[in-house]
């Protein structure tokens, strides 16, 4: 009867341990599967990034060509064009009286003035999707004490003028 016992014993511990590895096991499958579909989904927001960045420079020409025409067909496949970015959670990044950020903008020129360190204009727009940026916005930035571009080439013509 001992030995019924013991075997018993010898069954149980067996098959609590067969029964922890199996948890183990599932827990390890579980985790496999939400990394594999992490991984699918940040495919899919690359492949998207990608893709969008290769159409941003057309709509950017088509925004162009609308300065120039002011089309109303041409407005409305901008827009249509818009309403697709937005539906993929492309953002446009807000630059005009923002505070300068490198991780958002481009600083592409400098202009004199008050308010240090803020975006005056935009030379090319910016685009995000959630917090990834696509393309950094290439803006003009002020700067206090800095003389601007014009003020620059005035001095520069100004110089030449008198060596001559």
């Amino acid at each position: 009867m001992a030995k019924k016992k013991e075997k018993q014993i010898k069954i149980d511990e067996k098959h609590q341990e067969l029964e922890e590895r199996l948890k183990r096991t599932m827990a390890d499958y579980q985790n496999l599967e939400r990394r594999i579909e992490e991984e699918r989904r940040l495919l899919s927001k690359l492949s998207a990034m990608l893709l969008v960045e290769k159409l941003l420079p057309v709509l950017d020409n088509l925004e162009i060509a609308q300065k120039h025409l002011n089309d109303e067909g041409l407005a409305m496949v901008i827009k249509q064009f818009k309403d697709i970015l937005t539906q993929e959670g492309v953002e446009e990044i807000e630059v005009i009286g923002q505070q300068f950020d490198p991780n958002q903008h481009e600083a592409v020129e400098t202009e004199e003035g008050e308010n240090e360190n803020t975006v005056a204009s935009v030379i090319a727009k910016g685009y995000k999707i959630e917090d990834k940026v696509i393309r950094p916005a290439k803006v003009v930035v002020v700067k206090s004490g800095v003389p601007s571009q014009i003020e620059q080439e005035k001095e520069e013509e100004q110089f030449q003028m008198e060596d001559q």
